[in-house]
């Protein structure tokens, strides 16, 4: 009788799954083996030829390798500067209360406003980057920085990282709480200091948070669109360009939805061999322990 009332309890989440996830998932998936346009109704069936050209895009390569150092640069960063932050908010230090009440606030303004704010900090004219380099006799320096090909992909790390690093320190710190004291007055009777309790308590402590928000980050940073979509559109010359901009571009700017679906699903498979890697390091350093 419980096992009938458990199953009568989840089918409504698995067919709101199905209808939502597991459907849209398996006709993208169908739809990257036709040449579907979003211009005409008719389409047909083309084998691997849309598999075929991405081996011979060179735009494809490129945002392929662009995703992957975003990812990566992305990642570690926010780790280091979200352990360093929560470090920091865990020591007791005149006002940190009150800075603790506002450093969530990067990450509850709305990912167009963001954007925006840093837009407009970038101006050429009257950008607060540009008015600082003037004030300090640096104007040959002035530019509009997401317009500049060299300087255009730090700005979009530079967002990530605005955005997403106080998470970073608050789930570390929340964490990082939860580890006995008992462990660190141990550690200080026998000589630790601070950078050795640090890695032997706390960081071991911590290691669970750690794993899952890397994880998590890692999924949505190789699949996030509006960051690069609102300040480049992929610009200046792809120089930001990543797959999930190009398989917009693809699917609703060239109006290719199977050569875009192709690219997606190419999202999918790197995105299903990290998170299987992810599992087996998982259960092998769970059997370790």
């Amino acid at each position: 009788m419980d096992k009938r009332k458990g199953y009568f309890l989840i089918i409504p989440a698995i067919v709101i799954m199905c209808i939502f996830t597991l459907y849209p998932l398996i006709d993208g998936i169908r739809v990257s083996f036709t040449d579907k346009s979003m211009l005409k109704t008719e389409y047909s069936y083309i084998g691997i030829d849309n598999y075929k050209q991405m081996l011979g895009d060179p735009i494809f390569w490129l945002s392929l390798r662009h995703s992957i150092i975003l990812t990566g640069v992305v990642v570690i960063l926010q780790l280091i500067f979200g352990l360093i932050l929560a470090w920091t908010m865990k020591q007791e230090i005149p006002g940190m209360s009150i800075y603790k009440s506002i450093i969530m606030v990067s990450w509850v303004i709305p990912v167009a406003a963001t954007v925006i704010i840093f837009k407009f900090m970038a101006q050429s004219d009257v950008g607060f980057i540009n008015i600082i380099l003037k004030s300090i006799g640096l104007k040959s320096l002035v530019k509009y920085w997401f317009g500049d090909p060299s300087t255009a992909f730090s700005f979009i790390i530079l967002l990530h990282l605005w955005r997403n690093v106080p998470f970073y320190g608050i789930a570390f710190l929340a964490a990082m709480q939860t580890i006995p004291a008992s462990f660190y007055e141990a550690a200080e009777i026998d000589g630790a200091n601070a950078f050795q309790s640090f890695w032997y308590i706390t960081l071991p402590g911590i290691r669970n948070m750690i794993i899952v928000m890397v994880t998590i980050h890692v999924l949505w940073t190789f699949n996030n669109f509006d960051f690069i979509y609102l300040a480049t559109g992929g610009g200046p010359i792809n120089t930001t360009d990543v797959l999930p901009v190009y398989v917009y571009r693809q699917s609703w700017v060239s109006y290719a939805a199977g050569y875009g679906a192709s690219i997606g699903t190419v999202m999918l498979l790197i995105l299903s061999v990290y998170l299987i890697i992810y599992l087996m390091i998982q259960e092998r350093g769970e059997y370790i322990r």
